[in-house]
């Protein structure tokens, strides 16, 4: 069996887990959901923060997804797999949350450039370690990430961090597949040159 195959027969696997265990939460059952939030609570807290930043109250945002599968568990239809229905939601509030600091605007320049702050504080040596080279080139990425837009930073995380298939992708983002390779294809260009100076070196 191909890697390829091999990873297809996983991810199949893991919805068919998936799918069972939301509908015993449709059933009202409690391990069923510990098992689902224990499966994807890390990758939708780590989604909220690569969208929202470190500041995010990503946890708080993520118990709301969470809440939001128990409610609709009951109306559950496997139409699509698990994790397109999870981002969906986590999608949702990503953006509701987004709109409210920008309408609000809680999330001053200020603090953006506190939290993607690129120069460290051991910048002033003339030997920087690798860790730190690492880490500053890791904080890069994510400030240029979180410059991208709305949809295209959400496709890049999950294709990125999630390794999401484009037409999953494309369900969770509401676009076309053609749109979603469209955004990808411009995301990459723009991360490209907001990281030039690092692929320089």
């Amino acid at each position: 069996m191909s890697k390829d195959s091999a990873t297809n027969t996983n991810k199949c696997s893991d919805n068919a887990i998936d799918v069972a265990l939301m509908l015993r939460v449709g059933q009202q059952d409690e391990q069923a959901f510990e098992e689902l939030i224990t499966r994807h609570q890390g990758a939708v807290i780590g989604t909220i923060v690569k969208m929202l930043g470190a500041n995010s109250d990503a946890e708080d945002i993520a118990q709301q997804v969470f809440i939001r599968i128990w409610k609709s568990a009951p109306r559950y239809k496997p139409k699509a797999k698990f994790t397109t229905f999870l981002f969906t939601i986590t999608r949702n509030l990503v953006f509701n949350e987004s709109r409210r600091r920008s309408r609000k605007k809680e999330y001053s320049i200020e603090e953006r450039e506190e939290e993607f702050n690129i120069q460290s504080e051991d910048s002033g040596t003339t030997a920087p370690d690798e860790q730190l080279l690492h880490n500053e080139l890791e904080k890069a990425v994510d400030k240029a990430i979180n410059s991208l837009p709305e949809k295209q930073r959400l496709a890049v995380i999950l294709r990125r961090y999630e390794n999401m298939p484009y037409d999953e992708i494309s369900q969770v983002v509401g676009l076309s597949i053609s749109a979603v390779k469209s955004q990808l294809f411009r995301a990459r260009h723009t991360l490209k040159e907001s990281l030039q100076q690092y692929l320089d070196e």
